[in-house]
């Protein structure tokens, strides 16, 4: 069995050039920063799901206008990437919104809360170890 499939091999290419095309040649205002995160392509190279992450701008209106914009150069991306890859049908882009950069840097913003919260009832119980060992106390010395 091969180690790369085909369908592998092309989406890796879609997504480099894609990248390159959106943040070149995509000339609408209405785009913000976006960044694709991914590309899965059908079996048969019909469609190309496109997952896109947007940074800095995560509401619900801005992401739905981004994917609109993208939606609406779909077209255009489509012809240009023709162009620089030599296949012989290239896939229709359907464009997703990628939520796992947004879900990793909350679960790593509550990891790192965690973590504080737990180091400052360590150096409460810490100091609260410390003064009874100068008080006297045997610690539990036998």
């Amino acid at each position: 069995m091969r180690e790369f499939k085909r369908t592998d091999r092309v989406a890796d290419q879609l997504q480099k050039e894609l990248a390159v095309l959106i943040q070149r040649e995509v000339k609408d205002p209405r785009l913000g920063m976006v960044t694709v995160s991914g590309v899965e392509v059908s079996r048969d190279l019909g469609y190309a799901d496109v997952h896109v992450t947007i940074l800095g701008e995560d509401t619900p209106e801005r992401i739905k206008e981004n994917l609109k914009v993208l939606k609406q150069a779909a077209g255009f991306l489509r012809g240009q990437v023709a162009r620089r890859i030599k296949l012989r049908h290239v896939p229709e882009l359907r464009f997703h919104y990628d939520e796992s950069v947004v879900r990793g840097q909350r679960l790593s913003s509550l990891i790192q809360e965690a973590v504080a919260s737990d180091r400052s009832l360590q150096g409460d119980e810490g100091e609260d170890a410390g003064t009874e060992d100068e008080s006297g106390s045997d610690s539990g010395r036998d």
